[in-house]
């Protein structure tokens, strides 16, 4: 697991640029950069055996992100969860999103 999991979530700092967004993922190999709604955001789609362990899923990272106060949106699906991290105030992809992600890939673990 990525030490990122680990860092302290930061305020005041800049959102990343592109290069540095994609050398950070290298860390979350199954996240990916998008861009929505002319937003620079990472995402994953994770997969779950049916829709409740799919909906635990969203409960947990729910709770890490009110502990945080660092939402990110979250799709549900029967037996899949898409979560996307991205600084809604900053308007793009800040670490704190970076670490949010490596967060929950340890919750999925």
């Amino acid at each position: 697991m990525t030490d990122l999991a680990d860092r302290t979530l930061v305020q005041g700092q800049p959102v990343l640029n592109e290069a540095e967004i994609h050398r950070q993922l290298a860390a979350l190999p199954d996240w990916s950069l998008v861009t929505q709604a002319e937003v620079p955001r990472i995402k994953r789609t994770y997969s779950f055996p049916d829709f409740a362990k799919a909906l635990t899923f969203v409960n947990q990272v729910g709770a890490l992100a009110e502990q945080q106060n660092h939402h990110p949106a979250l799709l549900l699906e029967w037996g899949k969860v898409t979560v996307s991290w991205w600084s809604h105030d900053a308007g793009g992809v800040h670490l704190n999103d970076l670490i949010m992600a490596a967060r929950t890939e340890r919750l999925y673990q």
